[in-house]
């Protein structure tokens, strides 16, 4: 039975990115499959059946199926890091690294991941509070990482994972990251990991240029 994991994704998708930058941080065998979200291929009957509400990512390893990103990313941590380091066990730990998973979710998701929805995809939102949300999560983000090199202590966790791919991103929804000198700090130390890959990039937004 193999042990490559099936990823169901879009290249510009970043809750796609943050699990095939798990796989890869994780050194798991991972065949990605493209979703032609254009063409509505995530709405279509065959991969309802996987996810039914519509979205990327869905991994299937040996058949079992799952969707959600973040939930995925525990998964992974569970399922391949014998360390504990990325997903810790001690409980304080893990809470710490379960509040970011909800940040992620939730603002990151209505602010950064949102103000590039905008540019990349056409998304009907507007677009001045939508950037007002992402600058009110930086700073808050950015007064965490002045203590410590990650989100979540000394050592990268999910938490980075899940919060990496739309703050790097987040540029390209016209989100300036220049006020941020730890932030951006962070992103270089992440993106220096063994087996980081990055997300594909848009010349939209600040990124046009």
């Amino acid at each position: 039975m193999s042990d490559t994991i099936k990823l169901f994704r879009h290249p510009l998708s970043g809750h796609a990115h943050r699990v095939e930058l798990m796989l890869s941080l994780l050194d798991v065998p991972a065949e990605l499959v493209f979703v032609d979200l254009a063409k509505g291929a995530h709405k279509q009957p065959e991969f309802l059946a996987m996810n039914p509400f519509g979205q990327v990512p869905v991994i299937d390893h040996n058949g079992t199926v799952l969707s959600d990103s973040n939930a995925i990313l525990v998964y992974l941590a569970k399922k391949y890091d014998d360390s504990g380091r990325w997903l810790p066990e001690d409980p304080l730990t893990a809470a710490k690294v379960q509040r970011w998973l909800s940040v992620a979710a939730g603002p990151l998701a209505s602010g950064p991941a949102t103000a590039r929805l905008i540019t990349v995809f056409g998304a009907p939102y507007d677009a001045e509070s939508t950037i007002a949300r992402a600058h009110a999560l930086l700073k808050v983000i950015e007064q965490e990482l002045a203590a410590s090199p990650f989100l979540v202590g000394d050592h990268p966790s999910i938490a980075d994972v899940a919060c990496y791919s739309y703050i790097a991103h987040a540029p390209e929804g016209n989100v300036d990251l220049s006020d941020y000198p730890h932030l951006r700090s962070w992103l270089q130390r992440i993106e220096a990991l063994p087996g980081f890959v990055p997300m594909q990039r848009t010349a939209v937004g600040l990124q046009s240029a």
